[in-house]
């Protein structure tokens, strides 16, 4: 069961202009058409400092640098248990 938190800050959300210099990680996430928490880790990851004030805004270059180091860098994917 979720919280009302991951309501509001958990899911992509839809940018009024893609072209928009400046997002919230939930635009980030729908533009790059991956999860929050994905967001979350590649911008850690690239050690991308991308916060403003409390919130954590994205420029275009970071969505640029997370959308090349995530075509460079073959993902994991989970295994799926096999049927029994």
């Amino acid at each position: 069961m979720t919280g009302s938190k991951y309501e509001l800050y958990g899911r992509p959300q839809e940018p009024a202009d893609v072209n928009q210099e400046f997002m919230t990680v939930q635009e980030t996430a729908w533009v790059l058409d991956c999860s929050v928490p994905t967001v979350r880790r590649r911008l850690k990851a690239l050690g991308i400092k991308a916060s403003v004030g409390r919130r954590i805004k994205t420029s275009k270059q970071d969505r640029l640098a997370i959308h090349n180091a995530s075509r460079e860098t073959p993902q994991k994917h989970r295994r799926l248990a096999a049927a029994a």
